[in-house]
């Protein structure tokens, strides 16, 4: 396919592209890149809260650049394959007179403007849901074996970008039922799961760790209508900006002309249902909604090829929503124009007085994914993130950093303490402290497995076991054991510590990829609305760890 543009559109196209390289270079790392780069140090088929795509972007963009356009660079590149294989959505011949029109509206959805640089699994998500519907279109027009094929690895392509690709893949198919009965539609199925099944065997062997924290360990809390369903609603609202009256107006106006317009209001229409229903039972991020804003830029730019009052607004208020961003993505480089401190603002600066006070010494950060692959990204450093039942689990509980510190002198640093061997202000002028520890050791990998549903004997003897995923033995005399009370929305309340006995109780060690068994009394809990429980482990005195999953109470 020869592609055709209007000759003004590669010039906006590549102002934006420039803009985006240089706000990538220009801006320190917010802390989910610096996650997702550690993803790409360790290079897998699957990670502990997502596919693996944003690690591979990360990966490649690394081959060209480093420093941060070396986590960067591909996201600039797939922002701009964006914006043309949306352009060729549209088949309204009266496009090219309105070119300007096209990069106004795109350019002035608030998240369209982070991604255009920023490396989250929203980013591919975003490139591949547009291909996925290109393809689609094409699919429509004429089926063919290549055609169903190349829709296959697209619709892979999305899953391996983020999970809730699953939900643009319902709609499209909602939209159209009659694909049930396609054989062709059913090869691009089975070359989409072909192409997923390394995924699968990954989370099989990792115990389906990201499906089970998604659906079943995720703490949440009570149900607030304001920063629930209104939440949800401002979010609708924050996707768009100014122009959202326009934006919405024109998606209630546009009708169900042909099968691929159907597909894209169903897949509008239906993310927003979901979600809906969803923010009655937690709070909706903002980044969950913003896959709505490809199919949503296909519809409002054929309302305003037509519409004169919308192509007025929408082009007068994108104008405004741009200049606003503009000045605030330069406020994400020259920290006094923002108007708070940002993730953007001060990283260096924190990492590099650490780094000057201990040199080479690894840095343990206590509930911090998110500090620890910053100060590893800025100082080059061995970091890690200790996790305790007050946190959550993530990248760190399954990957191997923690081997690379046992029996090394490290410095632990932490946010619940105001004592330590050395300090440091951290982005927002807070100070931290941390201390030194001689020969490092945590078993932060040990599984604790309670059978369900539990069932205690009349003196509330509860047997459990203990994986040990290490390839040495570990000495009981190490481990402190305690049972551990959430509540309804899996929260912690408390810590008992409690005693625990081998069976049988000759048992001094724990095997090396081996389970024991173990049984203990059942404590009461001293709170009374207890829900949840799991048996923790303490390891040489450090705190309680997630080893375990959570268990109703019997």
């Amino acid at each position: 396919m020869k592609l055709k543009l209007p000759r003004l559109f590669p010039y906006l196209l590549a102002s934006i592209f420039i803009i985006n390289l240089l706000q990538g270079y220009f801006t320190e790392l917010i802390f989910d890149e610096a996650y997702y780069w550690y993803y790409a140090q360790h290079m897998a088929w699957g990670y502990f809260d997502h596919p693996p795509m944003v690690a591979l972007i990360i990966r490649i963009s690394s081959f060209f650049f480093s420093g941060e356009l070396g986590v960067r660079f591909i996201s600039t590149v797939l922002s701009a394959g964006t914006y043309i294989v949306l352009w060729l959505l549209i088949d309204n011949k009266t496009k090219n007179k309105y070119v300007i029109h096209y990069f106004i509206l795109v350019f002035s959805m608030t998240l369209m403007h982070a991604y255009g640089f920023l490396t989250l699994p929203d980013t591919p998500l975003l490139f591949f849901t547009a291909l996925f519907l290109f393809i689609y279109k094409k699919f429509l027009k004429s089926p063919s074996l290549g055609i169903a094929i190349i829709l296959g690895l697209a619709m892979a392509a999305l899953m391996y970008s983020k999970y809730h690709a699953v939900l643009i893949i319902l709609f499209v198919l909602v939209s159209n039922l009659r694909l049930v009965f396609n054989r062709y539609a059913w090869l691009s199925v089975i070359i989409a799961l072909l192409c997923y099944t390394p995924h699968f065997i990954w989370l099989f062997k990792n115990d389906f760790v990201s499906v089970k924290y998604h659906l079943f360990e995720r703490p949440n809390r009570a149900y607030e209508f304001g920063d629930f369903t209104l939440g949800f609603f401002v979010n609708l609202i924050a996707l768009f900006g100014l122009t959202f009256p326009w934006i919405y107006r024109a998606l209630l106006k546009t009708k169900k002309s042909d099968k691929f317009n159907k597909a894209l209001l169903y897949l509008i229409y239906g993310v927003i249902a979901f979600f809906f229903i969803s923010s009655f039972n937690r709070r909706v991020q903002t980044q969950w909604l913003i896959v709505i804003c490809i199919p949503m830029i296909v519809v409002v730019y054929n309302q305003l090829l037509h519409d004169k009052i919308t192509r007025k607004w929408i082009f007068i208020l994108g104008i405004a929503n741009i200049s606003i961003l503009l000045f605030l993505r330069i406020g994400l480089i020259y920290a006094p124009l923002f108007p708070i401190v940002y993730e953007t603002h001060g990283n260096k600066a924190w990492v590099n007085e650490i780094k000057s006070k201990v040199g080479s010494i690894p840095v343990v950060f206590q509930n911090s994914y998110q500090e620890a692959p910053m100060y590893a990204f800025y100082s080059g450093s061995t970091s890690y993130s200790l996790n305790n039942i007050w946190y959550r689990q993530n990248q760190y509980s399954i990957e191997d950093t923690e081997n690379l510190l046992q029996g090394r002198t490290i410095l632990f640093t932490s946010r619940y303490t105001d004592k330590g061997d050395i300090s440091y202000r951290d982005a927002k002028g807070k100070r931290i402290y941390g201390s030194y520890i001689k020969n490092f050791e945590s078993f932060r990998k040990l599984r604790t497995i309670v059978k369900k549903p539990v069932k205690l004997s009349e003196d509330k003897h509860l047997l459990f076991k203990v994986y040990n995923p290490y390839p040495e033995d570990i000495e009981l005399s190490k481990l402190t054991f305690g049972v551990v009370f959430l509540n309804k929305y899996k929260h912690v309340l408390e810590v008992q510590e409690i005693a625990a006995y081998p069976v049988p109780e000759e048992i001094s060690i724990l095997k090396p990829k081996d389970t024991t068994s173990f049984k203990l009394i059942m404590p009461d809990p001293k709170i009374n609305n207890a829900y949840y429980f799991k048996v923790s482990i303490s390891e040489n005195e450090l705190y309680w760890g997630l080893n375990g999953e959570n268990v109703k109470l019997p």
